[in-house]
């Protein structure tokens, strides 16, 4: 069975764009609710360490520049099925490829700044959610 949970970070690019609270409307609409929220800058080296997955691929210093180049929001989603129709909402990593409608499609600019981050599995979701945010910062 799929989990209630994910994760999702607003991106640099989204939130310098002006666009925190027009994403956050989509999220809401389409029935996520917030369990988990906060405002924050992550340095170079939070921003390896949570896509350290990535270290070998020829991208990840530029997105590690890019990650800690601004102020993100991050934050954790409940719904049943999250991860699976979180995905669907913010569309495909090319935003030129994502389906009308989707955060991509409506507020990112190019496949390296792609407005929001979304876990791609529940396992994920924990250890995603997890770097970012204490027990005591998690609601029901």
């Amino acid at each position: 069975m799929a989990g209630k949970r994910t994760f999702t970070m607003i991106k640099p690019d989204a939130v310098a764009a002006g666009n925190i609270g027009n994403i956050l409307a989509m999220i809401n609409k389409k029935g996520f609710k917030i369990v988990a929220m906060k405002y924050t800058h992550l340095t170079k080296d939070q921003a390896g360490q949570f896509y350290a997955v990535h270290k070998k691929r020829p991208f990840y210093r530029e997105l590690v520049k890019f990650m800690s180049s601004g102020p993100i929001v991050a934050a954790i989603l409940e719904k049943d099925n999250a991860v699976e129709d979180f995905r669907k909402l913010i569309g495909a990593t090319n935003p030129k490829e994502a389906k009308k409608g989707t955060i991509r499609a409506k507020y990112a600019s190019n496949v390296g700044e792609n407005a929001v981050h979304g876990s791609d599995s529940d396992e994920n979701a924990e250890i995603e959610g997890d770097f970012h945010f204490a027990r005591t910062e998690i609601f029901k």
